[in-house]
């Protein structure tokens, strides 16, 4: 009876507003917030918004976003990822787009592209999202310049989500679509997949940076996000800040022209993380020994590739994501029994970091907790 007067409610809102809160709700899920009573509401909205699931048919928002997907990560939005954007923040930011940027703009722009889907004419819809694309851009550009602007722009997009990093995916939409034709000269010139990114690879693809960064060097963070999402093991994007390098000395590969991969993959390590964290929460055992274990390997990676790591602001970062981890761990195992040790097994973990050894080691107080996380690592 609660769930249908909820849902009663609900029915009297905008769709454009019921599919944020249902973005919303998963947002919370993926960073494992508990949320008893919604799964009922989350089924109801996804069977009315999502009726043919998540690649149902094109509509003005997803033309409108289309340059920036491959740059979109699902994890759950608790930092901000350099170059890459929350995927859960595109609907509460259409929305502040539609209902405070430009919303007379957004409607004749919602409109026209309507038609254009209808009668099935894709060109003339990308050619009409592009151009709406560009206003778009300058308006924020105009209106994050003002003395205010920002404030503004956080405090209204407050009220479509609570997400930390919302107002960071602003920013860096805005830059994206400046930079749409830039990154996608760039995203044709990559490999399809890069299966091994030895030297050759590298001296490749750092030429094909070059090249980019000469173009529009405040967009290289998302050319080497697509350049991360081409490699087999995207831990390996810090070859572009090792590899030139006069040694492989922390002062030295931050004196790099992409450094900035190094904080990248603290990124990708960070996700995981969050990813632990959730399927800790949610009894999934073997996702979290298998997360731990390239959360360990990747850690073992940045150690084995820099040196005086320890003293450095990447130092600082791994060492608070690494506590993170710890506390998260030892919250979440002692509620589970011993007789599940042996699936908790790695099976072919070869990580060295110093996350295997910090996460069980001086616990003895939570015996259990302790044994639990030692089996995990292996």
């Amino acid at each position: 009876m609660r769930v249908d007067r909820i849902w009663e409610f609900l029915q009297r809102l905008s769709p454009l507003t019921r599919s944020c809160l249902l973005t919303e709700l998963e947002r919370l899920e993926m960073c494992g917030v508990d949320m008893p009573g919604t799964a009922d509401l989350q089924a109801r909205l996804r069977a009315e918004l999502r009726p043919d699931g998540p690649n149902e048919a094109p509509t003005p928002s997803k033309y409108f976003f289309a340059p920036l997907e491959p740059l979109l990560v699902s994890s759950a939005p608790e930092h901000a990822n350099t170059g890459r954007i929350a995927r859960s923040s595109l609907t509460p930011i259409w929305e502040w787009i539609n209902r405070d940027l430009l919303p007379i703009m957004a409607r004749d722009y919602e409109d026209q592209m309507k038609r254009l889907i209808a009668s099935n004419k894709p060109r003339d819809a990308q050619q009409t999202a592009s151009i709406f694309q560009t206003k778009v851009a300058k308006s924020l550009e105009g209106n994050l310049a003002l003395p205010d602007g920002a404030e503004r722009a956080r405090a209204r997009l407050a009220a479509y989500t609570a997400s930390p990093t919302v107002y960071a995916d602003l920013v860096k939409i805005m830059g994206a679509l400046r930079a749409r034709e830039t990154l996608a000269g760039f995203s044709k010139a990559l490999p399809e997949k890069i299966q091994k990114f030895d030297d050759a690879q590298v001296a490749k693809i750092t030429a094909l940076l070059d090249g980019f960064r000469k173009k529009d060097p405040n967009a290289v963070p998302f050319a080497l996000a697509l350049v991360a999402g081409r490699l087999k093991t995207p831990r390996e994007l810090i070859r572009l800040a090792t590899k030139p390098a006069r040694s492989r000395r922390a002062t030295d590969v931050a004196a790099t022209p992409y450094a900035i991969s190094v904080s990248m993959v603290l990124d990708q390590i960070d996700d995981k993380r969050i990813a632990l964290r959730v399927a800790l929460k949610k009894n999934r055992v073997v996702d979290a020994r298998d997360i731990l274990a390239d959360i360990d390997n990747s850690e073992a990676a940045i150690q084995a590739g820099i040196r005086e790591l320890a003293v450095s602001e990447w130092g600082a970062r791994l060492r608070n994501i690494r506590a993170a981890i710890v506390a998260d761990v030892e919250v979440e195992v002692s509620r589970f029994p011993d007789e599940i040790g042996h699936i908790l097994q790695m099976r072919n973990g070869h990580g060295n970091g110093l996350l295997s050894g910090l996460v069980w080691k001086g616990r003895d107080a939570i015996s259990d907790s302790a044994a639990f996380c030692k089996r995990l690592i292996g």
